[in-house]
């Protein structure tokens, strides 16, 4: 009996002893801090995904603000709200806010010696934001990867492939990298090379490719369309073109003007030459 009564009376911490585990009030007291926290808990999740959806909301919405801005701002405060939730909730526990900071400090200090490359892409992240050389929308190729920009947190950066593939890559390596933005500016130089044989008239075949050409209403003609005998090959007479035309069009506009040329070459009779070989059968 002195045993249990000695147990019951062995302290756990600040007063508490194993037999204060049994009462009523400790009990209630218990599921009261329980409860007030899984409401504090519930609070702060809503209110992180409701700003975030607020934020992002306005973001697209205005014309003012940038849409990446909005996105990173948007995480930002979702984070935010859920660390200061996690506070409340361990000093609804007991723990001391001097005490928590003071662990946070430290903490922060051991985790960013060991997570130096994360830090390293929250920096990255924040100086894509700022400067914002690429943006949402922004067609894109970085260190061999080409894709559409669908989003850029705080750690990383997605893009969509051409065939419609997620790309995610680690801010540092969009940041320490070059980036070739391919929609920043309205228009763009295409360019061709069209062969004709040596034995064509070239001011016929110079016609042919240029009337080809610019009678596609996508070709500018401010800046003027270049167009000259560029090279003596091999087996053919070679024009290089340029053209300007809108950076949305570019890609199909390329391909298209490949095969109305060959088309439009062949109709006038210009001869498009290929190499041949001529194999000879040497007997003995």
């Amino acid at each position: 009996m002195d045993f249990f009564e000695a147990l019951m009376n062995f302290e756990i911490y600040s007063g508490t002893t194993i037999g204060d585990l049994f009462t009523v009030d400790f009990f209630l007291n218990i599921v009261g801090q329980v409860a007030l926290a899984s409401f504090i808990l519930i609070v702060g999740f809503f209110l992180a995904g409701f700003f975030r959806r607020r934020i992002t909301r306005i973001a697209e919405n205005s014309r003012h603000f940038d849409k990446t801005m909005g996105r990173f701002l948007a995480n930002l405060v979702r984070y935010g709200i859920l660390a200061l939730t996690i506070i409340f909730v361990l000093q609804n526990f007991g723990f001391q806010t001097a005490s928590l900071v003071a662990l946070l400090g430290a903490a922060g200090l051991a985790i960013g010696l060991a997570l130096q490359g994360v830090l390293g892409g929250v920096a990255s992240g924040v100086m894509l934001v700022i400067f914002r050389p690429i943006k949402v929308g922004d067609f894109i190729e970085v260190n061999g990867k080409m894709g559409t920009v669908q989003d850029i947190s705080i750690f990383t950066t997605e893009l969509a492939t051409l065939d419609n593939v997620q790309v995610i890559m680690p801010n540092t390596e969009v940041w320490s990298n070059t980036i070739t933005n391919y929609s920043v500016y309205d228009m763009r130089r295409a360019e061709w090379v069209f062969g004709v044989s040596y034995g064509a008239n070239l001011a016929k075949a110079e016609e042919i490719i240029r009337e080809t050409i610019m009678s596609d209403p996508r070709s500018k003609t401010d800046p003027e369309p270049f167009l000259q005998v560029n090279n003596l090959g091999d087996f053919s007479v070679d024009f290089l073109v340029r053209v300007w035309v809108p950076a949305a069009e570019f890609f199909q506009y390329q391909a298209d003007m490949k095969r109305k040329v060959k088309e439009a070459l062949d109709a006038g009779g210009v001869e498009i030459p290929f190499p041949t070989r001529t194999l000879f059968n040497v007997e003995g």
